[in-house]
């Protein structure tokens, strides 16, 4: 017997490929009370930098651990991934917006029109 072993492994977990996607964190006065306090904080910086032309994509609510797309996760329970940032990824996110250090978590991408 070898003293290598050459049979296969599994893949250690890797963060997402955010790249391209310029990262955004905030740290609001005086803290959101809750997900929609956070949405309009996060939706008035994305206008106030880039216009009105961007839609968000998916966020996450570690309050009530609740995300959009809903059960987006439940594809991805042995990832390294969460759903909503594999969502935002693969749907054209160039902006993450991250309030409070993942407190909520917003994904956006531009408009084409």
């Amino acid at each position: 017997m070898s003293d290598q072993d050459n049979s296969p492994s599994c893949p250690i977990p890797q963060a997402p490929d955010l790249s391209g996607i310029e990262q955004l964190a905030l740290h609001p006065e005086p803290t959101p009370q809750d997900y929609l306090a956070a949405m309009a904080i996060a939706d008035a910086e994305t206008v106030k930098r880039y216009g009105d032309d961007w839609m968000r994509l998916s966020w996450y609510d570690r309050d009530r651990d609740f995300e959009s797309p809903q059960h987006s996760s439940e594809c991805h329970a042995d990832s390294a991934i969460p759903g909503y940032v594999d969502y935002g990824i693969n749907h054209g996110a160039r902006l993450k917006v991250d309030i409070e250090e993942g407190r909520f978590v917003f994904f956006y991408a531009p408009v084409d029109l």
